[in-house]
């Protein structure tokens, strides 16, 4: 029988994941092709219920094998959500070798690729509170599946493409720490 609190927290960690999305990442143009998936519903919210990195290392192929099968107009892009597994960013940072080992391992290389974002996320170089690494800060730790060819499509309808980094770290610039905390997109 199914665990009814399980359920409210999926429901939460869905609920915040979408909270994000709506106010940072297609808010603040941090991404511009996201609102196309978003909107047509092309977006999957995965919410693994793993505890260590072997069984979120299964939910991924499980994941990774969903996406490639699943025709692109139905299902674009899936979002793997861990809640309880890697929540430190120095052990996720590690867990992005096995992430791409098992896209390789699969014969899933130029299919699909990663993205990664954390709540804690940090680039290299940075201070832990440089708002720039906000651009990759989620409410909880996630694996971004995206499929390369429409990664490709998106980038070559997009004349500012190779700006789109610089860009997102001015955005984060002007808006600052207090503005991220606006935003309210911290899961509780």
């Amino acid at each position: 029988m199914p665990n009814p609190h399980t359920a409210l927290h999926v429901d939460h960690v869905v609920t915040a994941t979408r909270a994000w999305l709506e106010r940072a990442v297609i808010g603040l143009q941090l991404c511009p092709f996201a609102r196309a998936v978003y909107v047509n519903e092309q977006v999957r919210y995965a919410v693994s219920d793993a505890q260590t990195p072997m069984a979120l290392a299964e939910a991924l192929e499980r994941e990774l094998r969903t996406l490639v099968q699943t025709e692109a107009s139905v299902l674009d892009t899936t979002l793997l959500i861990h809640p309880q597994v890697l929540t430190a960013f120095l052990d996720y940072n590690d867990f992005l070798g096995v992430a791409n080992e098992t896209v390789e391992g699969l014969g899933f290389d130029g299919v699909v690729q990663i993205a990664s974002f954390h709540p804690a996320y940090q680039f290299a170089g940075t201070a832990c509170g440089d708002v720039t690494n906000f651009t990759n800060r989620s409410p909880y730790p996630m694996l971004h599946l995206l499929r390369e060819a429409s990664v490709r499509r998106a980038v070559a309808s997009f004349p500012d493409a190779p700006n789109i980094y610089q860009r997102n770290l001015d955005t984060m610039r002007r808006l600052g720490a207090a503005g991220w905390t606006a935003l309210a997109l911290d899961a509780p």
